[in-house]
């Protein structure tokens, strides 16, 4: 019997600011997330990894830098 393979890393900081490029152009340096780029950036986890993050998780990821911490915890790879 072939085990599992491991679950994806969680999403580091280039693969996030990536992903919300998909939506447009960012200022330079930009490391707050509006309320759009978190909709897209939860929409972009949900579809990779299967899961559904919750209230709390959004509350916490006001920066990308705060998205890469609260990702890896949610995908239990902290």
């Amino acid at each position: 019997m072939n085990p599992s393979p491991p679950p994806p890393l969680p999403p580091g900081r280039d693969e996030i600011v990536g992903w919300l490029a998909g939506l447009g152009e960012r200022p330079p340096g930009a490391d707050r997330l509006d309320s759009m780029e978190l909709a897209w950036l939860v929409h972009q986890v949900e579809q990779v990894y299967g899961v559904e993050l919750t209230d709390e998780h959004l509350e916490r990821m006001t920066t990308i830098d705060d998205a890469v911490v609260v990702l890896a915890k949610a995908l239990n790879h902290a």
